[in-house]
């Protein structure tokens, strides 16, 4: 009797679905008949994907074996005991082929519980049709941004500046830390648990955001919108700049587009004497404890963070690859211009505090800088506030965990 492929349960967004069914999935199932994926598609909301893995975990009943994780939930998962740990099973030298911050973002306490698959960082996009009109370079510093927004506004060649996501939710969180980075600031330090937002650094980056609305620069309501209502702005052509993620170049440069081939990508602007920084995001794969198939489960892994399976994905769906070389492959290149500016972005990008009280922390400073930013709170208030409700949490998990 014929034995019956080992089916191995997978959850993602229903958007993630589709290229990884067409693609990867259907060339590891060839390569590998006794193994079959099962995709079971989620809703769009990333945080609705933690919830569901989180609920499952905590019912000790997980139907998932392989875990697709976005970066911010690597502590939180390894921390619970949820995670196998993979350290013992790549070699520092396999690991040195991807990006170092992405493998970063993958261990917690020293252990590597997540390996790679594609990376993603916090870019500027502008219009580069519009600036040379102008005569202007594209800025490298926040003063610039807002002076070259007010002088293309003025000449009515665009009716905003600069759209960025101010909503209160994680993508707040994302180019808020760019911004503090960019002032010289902190949030969390993961080694002392030293808490920065009540520094002056925060306030100059909460200033630096309150101003664009004030001098109407950014839209009113640019404290309600997420990455996608930012996109459409700038790709309607009604904004010269946008923070946002790699996934916008594709799409803006699209024949349909009405910005097609009139856009450029840079890092982002930066306090003067300070550098810039992007915030990384990004998704890799670890398997969950439970498993009942963890042999499986890592050939899957070595397969789907492979050069060959990465490759196919990456000009297939214009996702920023993991693995460093990739960033320069001939034909990657040729589609994506942009990849190795985007190399240089990756290797210095800024992680969110790698800590087990993630979540929490970001909904700390996702409600007070919200507050900030609509002026319901006073910025001083606010981050002095923040700042205090995120030191009580972390003392008194340090102290549980001591206990």
């Amino acid at each position: 009797m014929a034995q019956q492929p080992v089916t191995l349960n997978l959850l993602m967004t229903a958007p993630d679905a589709q290229p990884w069914r067409e693609g990867m999935i259907a060339e590891f199932e060839r390569k590998n008949p006794g193994i079959r994926i099962n995709i079971i598609e989620g809703p769009n909301a990333t945080n609705l994907i933690e919830d569901l893995y989180t609920s499952a975990f905590i019912l000790g009943e997980s139907p998932y074996d392989l875990i697709n994780m976005d970066v911010i939930w690597t502590s939180k998962f390894a921390a619970a005991g949820w995670l196998l740990d993979l350290t013992d099973k790549v070699t520092p030298q396999q690991l040195e082929a991807f990006s170092p911050k992405d493998v970063e973002g993958g261990t917690y306490e020293g252990r590597l519980y997540r390996i790679p698959l594609r990376s993603d960082v916090g870019m500027l996009y502008y219009r580069e049709d519009l600036l040379k009109q102008a005569g202007l370079k594209p800025p490298e510093t926040f003063e610039q941004l807002m002076n070259f927004s007010k002088v293309l506004q003025r000449s009515d060649r665009a009716k905003w500046g600069y759209v960025w996501q101010g909503r209160q939710y994680e993508g707040l969180v994302a180019m808020f830390v760019e911004v503090l980075q960019g002032y010289g600031g902190f949030w969390v330090n993961p080694e002392t648990f030293e808490v920065g937002l009540d520094r002056p650094e925060s306030l100059k980056a909460i200033a630096f955001l309150r101003d664009t609305i004030k001098a109407g620069v950014s839209p009113p309501g640019v404290t309600t919108y997420q990455e996608e209502e930012t996109r459409r702005i700038f790709q309607s052509g009604q904004a010269v700049f946008l923070r946002s993620w790699p996934y916008v170049w594709p799409l803006a440069n699209q024949k349909t587009s009405q910005i097609n081939g009139k856009i450029g990508i840079k890092p982002m602007v930066h306090a003067p004497g300070e550098n810039s920084a992007a915030c990384l995001g990004g998704w890799g794969l670890g398997i969950a404890k439970s498993t009942k198939h963890p042999k499986e489960a890592w050939k899957a892994i070595e397969y789907f963070s492979s050069r060959e399976a990465q490759r196919e994905f990456i000009l297939k769906s214009g996702y920023v690859p993991s693995r460093r070389e990739l960033f320069t492959d001939p034909e990657i290149v040729a589609k994506y211009p942009h990849f190795p500016e985007l190399l240089k972005v990756v290797d210095n990008a800024v992680l969110r505090p790698p800590i087990a009280q993630y979540a929490q922390t970001s909904d700390i400073l996702q409600r007070y800088l919200s507050s900030a930013l609509t002026g319901r709170m006073s910025p001083e208030d606010a981050m002095q506030a923040a700042a205090n409700e995120t030191r009580r949490l972390l003392k008194a998990s340090q102290q549980k965990k001591a206990a």
